[in-house]
């Protein structure tokens, strides 16, 4: 690996994980699509899907960490959702994290491309609670549809290395009825426990590059907590608005590439 590739995948590990803090996703919706299409178009060296899908998901599990670590001093993370839905999320990401290493790249092209209309879908929904209701509390919660959710979206998030979070923060929202910012803290911890899983199934069998793997992670450290604090800051209707904008750009270019390879 030459010094400006480095350097580069550094720099997306930090955007990558920034947004991670900031809106409550892992990171993956926008670092599989950086890390894939970025590099070439720079010129400092490329990472084939399933090396992408390594790489990210090792910074899944870092930015999700600290950032569920930044938002739950706040008080911005439910214990018990996360327990729940993190160990069937994390249930399926192992399994589909094992899986990924017989599936081919197109189809997890086209499984991400699925995975990020259903969250765009999913973002019309408006929320059921005003955001300053609840905010901190251990609310009540459906146990059974924060377990069967979560662990399909683990099953198509160890699949294509994603973390699923900017799929986990609208099922909140949307199917939960969880106050948006408490869904972007919670969302965090359910995708650490989660990408902890899909990691160790790529890690068995041999899936991530360890080197591109050590750059985005050196990113992912500053751009987390630093995202997390801008988070706690920024109006819900902006953090809701962001996330969409990017949810909605990215499906619209993975699907390009699913119809036009």
């Amino acid at each position: 690996m030459t010094l400006a590739f480095a350097v580069a995948l550094v720099g997306l590990g930090f955007a990558g994980a920034f947004l991670s803090g900031l809106v409550g996703v892992g990171g993956a919706i926008v670092m599989i699509p950086l890390l894939y299409y970025v590099p070439p178009l720079l010129g400092v060296g490329s990472l084939d899907i399933k090396q992408v899908a390594g790489v990210t998901m090792t910074q899944v599990l870092v930015s999700a960490a600290l950032g569920a670590w930044t938002h739950g001093r706040r008080a911005r993370v439910h214990g018990q959702l996360a327990a729940v839905a993190g160990g069937a999320m994390a249930a399926g990401a192992l399994a589909g994290g094992l899986a990924s290493s017989v599936v081919s790249g197109r189809a997890l092209l086209v499984v991400f491309a699925a995975m990020t209309t259903a969250a765009l879908v999913l973002m019309a929904v408006r929320p059921a609670l005003d955001d300053h209701v609840g905010t901190g509390r251990e609310m009540p919660f459906d146990r059974l549809k924060a377990a069967i959710y979560p662990c399909g979206i683990g099953v198509a998030s160890g699949l294509v290395g994603a973390g699923g979070a900017f799929l986990v923060v609208p099922v909140l929202v949307a199917l939960l009825r969880i106050p948006v910012r408490l869904a972007i803290g919670t969302s965090l911890a359910i995708v650490g426990i989660s990408a902890a899983a899909g990691f160790a199934g790529k890690a068995i069998t041999a899936q991530i590059p360890i080197w591109p793997a050590l750059a985005v992670v050196l990113g992912s450290i500053a751009g987390a907590p630093l995202g997390a604090r801008v988070s706690h800051r920024a109006p819900v209707s902006v953090l809701r608005a962001v996330l969409a904008a990017v949810v909605a750009a990215v499906a619209i270019r993975v699907w390009i590439d699913v119809l036009w390879p």
